[in-house]
């Protein structure tokens, strides 16, 4: 299966991710272990490279994502404005 990226990233909410974690002054391990006890086997490097855009986001881990970071699926997956 080919993998194509969307504006030369392989995920919408990486750059979401981060703003919302560094609004709510999350480190990415921090990130990684609320994601870990919400039953989401991740880790700290993939969180990086989520935000990076270098790694897709499955819906599972955006809907965990959304919850652990207090926002929306919706606003993660947005491509305008800020928080």
């Amino acid at each position: 299966m080919k993998i194509y990226a969307y504006k030369g990233k392989d995920n919408l909410c990486g750059e979401r991710i981060r703003l919302a974690r560094a609004k709510n002054r999350i480190t990415q391990s921090d990130l990684a272990t609320r994601m870990q006890v919400a039953g989401v086997t991740i880790e700290r490097d993939s969180i990086s490279r989520i935000e990076r855009g270098t790694r897709i986001v499955t819906d599972y881990e955006l809907k965990i994502f959304s919850k652990a970071l207090g926002v929306s699926m919706e606003w993660l997956t947005d491509e305008s404005g800020t928080l």
